[in-house]
This record gives C-alpha cells, sequence and structure tokens, in this order.
C-alpha cells in the first residue's frame, strides 16, 4: 500500500487541475472575469514595453508579454524545481493561448471589443495583414488553439517527465 501511495503522489496534483483544464478546453478561450482582467493588463503594459521598437512590435507586444509573463514562472519553477508551481504555470500559458487563439480569429471579423472604442487598430488585423495572412486568421487562431491545448497536455504529464526531478542538479551559475 505505501508503495502505491508513493507511485501515485506526485499525480494527485494532475488530478486536481484535470477539470480545471477540460474547463479552460471547454470555455475556448472566451473571457473568463478575474483572470482575463489580469491578462487584459498583462497585455496593455506589452505594448507600452515594446513601443520604442516600431508600429509592428508594439503592436505584438501585448501578445508578447502575454506569453512572456508565464514563461518567466516556468523558467523559475524550473529552477527551482516546483512541480506543481510548473504545472500551474503551464496552465497560465495555455490560457493565454486560448485567449489569443479567439484575438486572433476576430482579426478580420474585428466583433471583439478593443480598450479604446473604434479609435484603435486591432492588433491582429494590423499583423497579419502586414503579413499578407489575414485570410488565415482563422486557421492561425486554431493552431494557437490546439498549441495552448498541447501545453495543457504536457502539463498533466509534468510528473513522469520530471519523476526524479528533485535528483536532477541544474547548474545555472555562469
Amino acid at each position: 500500500m505505501k508503495k502505491f501511495l508513493k507511485t501515485i503522489k506526485p499525480w494527485f496534483p494532475s488530478f486536481l487541475l484535470f477539470p480545471v483544464m477540460v474547463l479552460l478546453i471547454l470555455n475556448q478561450g472566451k473571457f473568463i472575469p478575474i483572470v482575463d482582467h489580469i491578462n487584459l493588463l498583462i497585455h496593455e503594459g506589452g505594448h507600452g514595453v515594446f513601443s520604442v521598437f516600431g508600429k509592428f512590435i508594439h503592436a505584438l507586444g501585448g501578445t508578447l508579454m502575454q506569453l512572456i509573463i508565464p514563461s518567466m514562472f516556468i523558467v523559475f519553477n524550473i529552477w527551482k524545481k516546483k512541480r506543481i508551481s510548473l504545472q500551474i504555470a503551464l496552465i497560465y500559458l495555455a490560457q493565454n493561448l486560448m485567449n489569443i487563439s479567439v484575438y486572433v480569429s476576430d482579426a478580420r471579423a474585428k466583433q471583439l471589443p478593443l480598450l479604446g472604442g473604434k479609435k484603435v487598430y486591432h492588433d491582429w488585423a494590423y499583423l497579419l495583414g502586414e503579413l499578407n495572412l489575414l485570410e488565415s486568421d482563422i486557421i492561425i487562431g486554431e493552431i494557437i488553439f490546439f498549441v495552448s491545448v498541447a501545453v495543457l497536455l504536457f502539463s498533466l504529464f509534468v510528473p513522469m517527465i520530471f519523476r526524479d526531478y528533485r535528483k536532477v542538479n541544474i547548474n545555472l551559475d555562469l
């Protein structure tokens, strides 16, 4: 019995996080009040941070920041060998990817409400237009959504991938 408990103990967080993952997938990146308000602040802050790099990077900056912040948590948790926190950070990255997929898919339709109303441009309509990919907005959005699902699946299997996590000695001293 002790061996069985020792075997399943690392999987307990995956078991608890699985319903969250299912709800995120079923929600398909649609608005989640508290989380998306925070993501909106991060997104808008990204525009400010990247505004010095020209219009294209400025427009991309909001999305970049939505990827950078969760990725920083992921790197930190790998470095500190925090398996459960790593799983949560991966879920947060996946949720942001789902959010981004909705925004990308809306590039031609421009149905999403934007801060600033009609006075502002749609980031992804501009970005995809500049890349001559505007007609592919829905396909690109779906690809991003499926990447987010892959990240969720990866986060489920973190206990298997990092099963000897505490034994690994990562030396990042340069």
